[in-house]
């Protein structure tokens, strides 16, 4: 993965050192604006990227239309995922007119579906839509980037144990990623849910938690959870001092490459390693 650059390019943005007698004109975005696209359904990334608010950056939220809601099986999840592809360039258009510095995308299923392989072909899609001069940061991809900067390396004989909200045919594909990313996937637990509304972003802490108890061992260096909906990072610091190991999930994880992206490097407690320390 390339690395981060150190500035955002501003012949290729705004001017964001505009000030007049010496004081600055606006603070609106004078930093980073991200753009941010999620599902209709989705009621968790935007209360993620809200607790996270450094100084200076917006984040500006896109919505693409869920019209089947249904993830009762692997066939609606696959329907599910064909509908997603249709409806996701019209939120993309909608919000490339407000010249995000950089985009994010707050969809987890597309970006691991046919592994490494096929997330390198989704994400030739999207830049196609956002421009080859705005970042952008994809769910699958930040997951591997905030990994290795935990020292939890691909190749490197790391082994892993995922949390998903999937049916098993998503669970198939975010195995294949991550062992195509050179990592052996240890225990994974999908949870089955059965719609994209409300089964998602209500499962209990405690039963994240007890999955978490599950799926750990002396024999797993990482706990990643997946699937933007479930949002765990109000939990998953507590559970990464616990365990005593890295437990990253993908909001946070893809929040902080975007804002990193940016060159943002403002850091927080109480949200995890990766941004207390990296």
């Amino acid at each position: 993965m390339a690395a981060f650059p150190g500035t955002i390019d501003l012949s290729r943005t705004r001017d964001r050192e505009q000030t007049t007698d010496g004081h600055r004109d606006n603070y609106i975005g004078h930093r980073a604006k991200i753009g941010v696209v999620v599902p209709s359904t989705n009621t968790s990334v935007e209360y993620d990227c809200q607790r996270l608010a450094p100084r200076g950056v917006t984040w500006h939220t896109t919505r693409f239309y869920i019209e089947h809601t249904d993830l009762s099986d692997d066939d609606n999840f696959v329907r599910f995922l064909e509908l997603l592809r249709q409806t996701i360039g019209d939120s993309i258009r909608s919000l490339m007119t407000c010249k995000p510095d950089h985009v994010m995308l707050g969809m987890s299923a597309e970006t691991f579906w046919g592994g490494v392989k096929g997330n390198d072909g989704f994400v030739d899609r999207i830049r196609e839509m956002v421009g080859h001069d705005t970042g952008l940061s994809t769910g699958a991809n930040a997951v591997i980037a905030a990994l290795e900067a935990l020292g939890v390396a691909g190749n490197t004989g790391k082994k892993l144990s995922i949390v998903t909200p999937y049916q098993p045919v998503g669970d198939r594909n975010v195995r294949l990623f991550f062992e195509d990313s050179g990592y052996e996937v240890r225990r994974l637990a999908g949870l089955r849910c059965e719609n994209t509304t409300d089964a998602i972003a209500l499962v209990p802490e405690h039963a994240v938690m007890d999955i978490v108890r599950r799926i750990d061992g002396d024999d797993v260096d990482a706990i990643v959870q997946v699937g933007t909906n479930l949002s765990t990072g109000g939990i998953f610091p507590t559970i990464e001092k616990w365990l005593g190991k890295p437990a990253l999930p993908i909001n946070i994880a893809t929040c902080w490459h975007a804002l990193r992206s940016c060159g943002i490097g403002d850091r927080y407690d109480n949200r995890g390693r990766l941004f207390e320390e990296h």
